[in-house]
């Protein structure tokens, strides 16, 4: 094999790793409270398990003064990721949650509450004012769609 065509390969094969590696690991560079959707292992303080959900999400930038809007649409097959979002304390949110499946969705933590059924989504508007990370669920189901992180 020529060794000029050794060393170009070479070359290439090494920028191509650099460039995926840079498009995997930059920084997000959306709005506040649409974190990166990846795959992954749920963890809760009570116990472990892994639990994955279809939520495809979107964030919605607030009016002036306005609430910041939080989507997630969960579709009937729930075997995805689980949608992340980080909001900083005193942060008016709306939960605004569209599901294929008829269930109640909670906030743990928060301990609120609201029925959903497909064509009918729900909404839960608060306050995030107790920091820590909490677990959005399909409670009859045991389900986690969403986790919300309150930042300081």
């Amino acid at each position: 094999m020529n060794p000029n065509f050794r060393t170009a390969a070479l070359i290439a094969a090494t920028l191509g790793l650099l460039v995926s590696l840079f498009l995997v690991l930059r920084p997000n560079d959306e709005e506040e409270g649409a974190a990166p959707t990846t795959s992954s292992t749920a963890t809760t303080e009570q116990t472990t398990t892994e639990q994955t959900t279809t939520a495809q999400t979107a964030t919605t930038a607030p009016a002036e003064g306005g609430p910041l809007v939080l989507r997630v649409t969960v579709p009937a097959d729930t075997a995805a990721a689980v949608k992340r979002f980080s909001v900083r304390r005193g942060r008016q949110v709306e939960l605004v949650v569209d599901s294929a499946l008829a269930d109640e969705i909670h906030v743990h933590g928060y301990d609120l509450s609201a029925d959903v059924t497909p064509g009918v989504p729900a909404t839960i508007a608060f306050t995030a004012d107790a920091p820590g990370r909490f677990e959005i669920e399909l409670e009859s189901r045991g389900i986690q769609i969403a986790e919300l992180e309150v930042r300081p």
